[in-house]
């Protein structure tokens, strides 16, 4: 099972802060995770985890790009930070 949860913006929009997700048989990584969400999720789920500048991370670690995924893994998606 992955824990994946949802921050700031991305939560509000989603209207869901986390969920846990059922590992499949024959593994997934992060890419495979994130495009069963928005097949499963519909639409507005595609808008928002589409989006180019969205950040991923795997067990508090941003992942600057695609990575196989385990079995207990926690993924993270989030909005850019900005300073100020």
């Amino acid at each position: 099972m992955l824990k994946v949860l949802f921050f700031a913006r991305v939560r509000e929009q989603l209207g869901c802060a986390s969920l846990d997700y059922d590992w499949p048989e024959g593994g997934l990584d992060l890419d495979a995770l994130q495009a069963r969400l928005c097949a499963e999720r519909g639409d507005s789920w595609c808008e928002v985890l589409g989006q180019d500048n969205i950040i991923r991370a795997v067990n508090q670690v941003v992942a600057m790009d695609n990575r196989v995924l385990c079995d207990g893994d926690e993924v993270a998606f989030f909005p850019p930070v900005t300073g100020g």
